[in-house]
C-alpha cells in the first residue's frame, strides 16, 4: 500500500481521552477518519517506522484523519515531518479520571482475555507508569508545538469542549447536529 504525503489530521491524545467521540465528530465534518484498528494497525505503523517509510504506508489509503493509533500518537513529530501541513489534536482530560477510565478499560480486557475473546496485550494495570506516560506525553506535545499554536488544538471533550473549538481549528462551519459524545454519561456519572 502507498499513502501519499498529503496533510492529515492526527489525534495525538492518549486513549480514554475522547478519541472515539473526536473520530465521529470528524466524520460528521466530512473527513474520512480511521480510529484505533487494534494491534494489527499498530504493527503496520511500526513496520513503516522500522523500514524508514512514511508512517501511513501500510494503512488503507484515503483517510484524512487518524485517532487512537499507538504509533501515530507517540510518533506525532515524525508524522509532522512526513505529512507537511497536517493538523494535530491533543485530546486531554484530568489525570485521576483518566487513570480510572484506563484502569476500567484494562480490567474489561482482562475479563475478555480470560474468556478467550481478547489478545491485543493491553491487559496490565500500571498506574505509576501511566501517570508518567500522561505527564511526559502532554509535556512533549506542548513543547513540540510551543512555537506553532495554529497547528495544535488542545481539546478537552470531557471538560465540555464541543463543536466550536474543533470547527474553528479546522476552518469548518459548526454543523447543525448534536456533538457525537461517546461514553460521556458514564464518565460524568463517576
Amino acid at each position: 500500500m502507498d499513502n501519499e504525503r498529503r496533510a492529515r489530521i492526527f489525534c495525538i491524545g492518549l486513549n480514554k481521552t475522547g478519541t472515539l467521540s473526536l473520530h465521529e465528530a470528524l466524520e460528521t465534518l466530512g473527513y474520512r477518519s480511521f480510529h484505533h484498528g487494534g494491534l494489527e494497525t499498530m504493527k503496520r505503523v511500526e513496520r513503516a517506522l522500522e523500514e524508514g517509510k512514511p508512517l501511513l504506508t501500510y494503512l488503507e489509503p484515503g483517510y484524512d484523519a487518524f485517532s487512537d493509533i499507538f504509533g501515530l500518537t507517540y510518533d506525532f513529530y515524525i508524522a509532522d515531518v512526513q505529512y507537511p501541513g497536517s493538523r494535530f489534536i491533543l485530546t486531554v482530560r484530568d489525570l485521576e479520571p483518566w487513570l480510572d477510565s484506563r484502569r476500567r478499560h484494562v480490567e474489561r480486557n482482562q475479563r475478555a482475555a480470560a474468556a478467550g475473546e481478547y489478545s491485543d496485550g493491553f491487559d496490565t494495570v500500571d498506574i505509576e507508569t501511566w501517570t508518567t506516560e500522561y505527564t511526559r506525553h502532554h509535556a512533549l506535545v506542548r513543547s513540540y508545538f510551543a512555537d506553532r499554536p495554529d497547528d495544535l488544538l488542545e481539546y478537552d471533550l470531557i471538560g465540555g469542549d464541543g463543536w466550536e473549538p474543533l470547527c474553528e481549528f479546522l476552518g469548518r462551519p459548526v454543523p447543525d447536529a448534536p456533538f457525537p459524545w461517546r461514553n460521556k454519561t458514564k464518565e460524568l456519572a463517576r
